[in-house]
């Protein structure tokens, strides 16, 4: 039997050669890409051009092929086979995806996400882009405000874990949700997180949290580049509070309230860390990334998984495709 040396020196070993095998990986890719540039800068005539090109594009080209085109692919190949990939069975999981009970609340679930979070993360952005563009020192509220996007989504999960811990009230409350609602006279408040269908909020919360800062941020960005004499015109002929907000500010930043608005759905809609790490996707939480995960890798089941991972894929696509013409539209106006 191997003695705790002997493990420790296997694990040191493995872990030389795995950092062995990634630093001759990346010493090979800047090799060849030395290369590349050393022959491009060789280069003269007719070919400078298009070698120039092929220099600037080739690495992208090829990264996007590898990690973007080859597993997308592979993975519409796995969904039109069986669980072990070794029958083709045609439609039959997509069939499964969207005629089972249990995945149809899946996807309603997964809905509701795309419904809730992104609306209520952009209009509190927006609404403290107001307040706090009026404040004294907006820069540190600003950078309070945006912190939470520099915290993963898994570390941001574990932080409200604690917070809707819930314990028996004869107990001393580790829960700040738990010990607020005791102490507003709540004297049995339910665990947060199994009650159905107030969890699913509660996990909403987080993403809310997390991404109201970058949405802040922008659209205080928007809000400033707003020229004053259009602000200024408006006051004159009237217009103020409200009104003016209505009026004059929403419609100049229209644009981007729906880029900000689709990218946080982009976000929602691929929300897989704060489910897995709060609740697994148990107690009626299952979201479609967490669900695509469980099937793959938990159930084994490739076939299944990869539909549903096609199916988040296309879900993905109209708002990437609509962001990017959103963003061509503002730059052709500017």
């Amino acid at each position: 039997m191997p003695t705790d040396l002997q493990l420790a020196d296997s694990a040191w070993t493995d872990a030389a050669i795995k950092f062995g095998n990634s630093a001759g990986a990346i010493a090979g890719f800047l090799g060849i890409l030395l290369a590349v540039f050393f022959a491009a800068g060789r280069a003269g005539g007719r070919f400078t051009r298009p070698l120039a090109i092929a220099v600037m594009l080739g690495p992208a080209v090829l990264l996007l092929v590898v990690g973007l085109v080859v597993p997308l692919v592979r993975t519409v190949f796995l969904s039109l086979h069986n669980d072990d990939s070794t029958r083709f069975v045609g439609g039959r999981n997509y069939g499964w995806a969207l005629t089972t009970s249990n995945i149809q609340d899946v996807l309603l679930t997964t809905l509701l996400w795309l419904l809730v979070a992104p609306l209520v993360a952009t209009g509190l952005g927006l609404v403290l882009a107001l307040l706090v563009d009026r404040m004294k020192g907006q820069a540190v509220y600003k950078a309070l405000l945006f912190m939470p996007m520099a915290i993963s989504l898994v570390g941001a999960s574990i932080i409200w874990k604690f917070v809707y811990e819930a314990r028996d009230p004869s107990q001393p409350q580790v829960g700040l949700l738990s010990r607020l609602a005791i102490g507003l006279g709540w004297h049995h408040p339910p665990n947060w997180i199994l009650s159905q269908p107030l969890n699913t909020f509660l996990l909403m919360v987080v993403m809310v949290w997390v991404q109201t800062g970058f949405a802040m941020v922008v659209l205080s960005a928007a809000i400033k580049a707003i020229p004053d004499e259009i602000t200024e015109a408006a006051r004159l002929d009237g217009a103020s509070g409200f009104r003016l907000f209505r009026s004059v500010t929403v419609p100049m930043i229209r644009t981007t309230v729906v880029v900000v608005l689709t990218t946080v759905m982009i976000t929602t809609l691929k929300a897989f860390d704060i489910v897995r790490t709060m609740t697994g996707g148990n107690f009626g939480t299952q979201v479609l990334a967490n669900e695509m995960y469980s099937q793959s890798f938990v159930q084994s089941n490739y076939g299944r998984g990869s539909a549903l991972a096609v199916i988040l894929f296309l879900a993905v696509m109209p708002l990437v495709a609509y962001n990017i013409l959103q963003l061509r539209k503002e730059r052709a106006v500017r």
